[in-house]
């Protein structure tokens, strides 16, 4: 049985998000994943909105599990959430934008 006790703080996922969820991480096995930090710029004139969830095994995104649920980023802005999370592994983190021109950067860590 694993212990957990080594983490190893990382950027989790960066990517440019579409209109469609996208799977931007996907917790390892034998690894528990930490979320920590999650920013999301909107990098176009106009605010777009974002949604954002960690997503089971075999889990949809949606309402269930959301982080964010279309939640609007002004133009040219950055939207933070810091706080902590433990994801299981299998666990996926999910995103979407309502357009293009959202940048998202999660960062954590893992533990074996």
């Amino acid at each position: 049985m694993a212990n957990y006790q080594n983490v190893t703080p990382n950027q989790l996922a960066q990517s440019a998000l579409t209109t469609s969820y996208v799977a931007i991480y996907t917790v390892p096995t034998t690894v528990r994943a930490y979320l920590k930090d999650i920013d999301i710029c909107n990098t176009t004139a106009g605010a777009l909105n974002v949604y954002v969830s960690i997503v089971p095994s075999s889990g949809t995104a949606g309402t269930s599990n959301a982080i964010f649920y279309s939640t609007s980023v002004p133009a040219y802005s950055t939207l933070q959430w810091t706080g902590s999370q433990i994801m299981l592994a299998g666990v996926t983190l999910q995103a979407k934008g309502s357009g293009t021109g959202l940048t998202i950067t999660v960062s954590g860590g893992e533990a074996v």
